[in-house]
């Protein structure tokens, strides 16, 4: 038996606005199976998020570095 999937989640590699993602989601939609498409709005938590692992990811970088060489 195999598993039943109920959906997927779709990530953008970057924010974009919402009139230059209608076609994208439309081609979404068209899809066998497909029944609903929503977007996920972008915040200022998701900023602020983005900004910490940004942080974290050069501090870790920079230890490597100093450790290492």
């Amino acid at each position: 038996m195999t598993d039943r999937i109920k959906g997927f989640t779709v990530t953008l590699e970057r924010d974009m606005r919402e009139d230059d993602v209608e076609q994208l989601m439309a081609a979404m939609r068209y899809m066998k199976g497909v029944a609903h498409v929503e977007p996920s709005i972008s915040s200022v938590d998701d900023h602020i998020n983005q900004q910490r692992i940004k942080r974290e990811m050069k501090s870790k970088f920079y230890k490597f570095i100093d450790e290492n060489f």
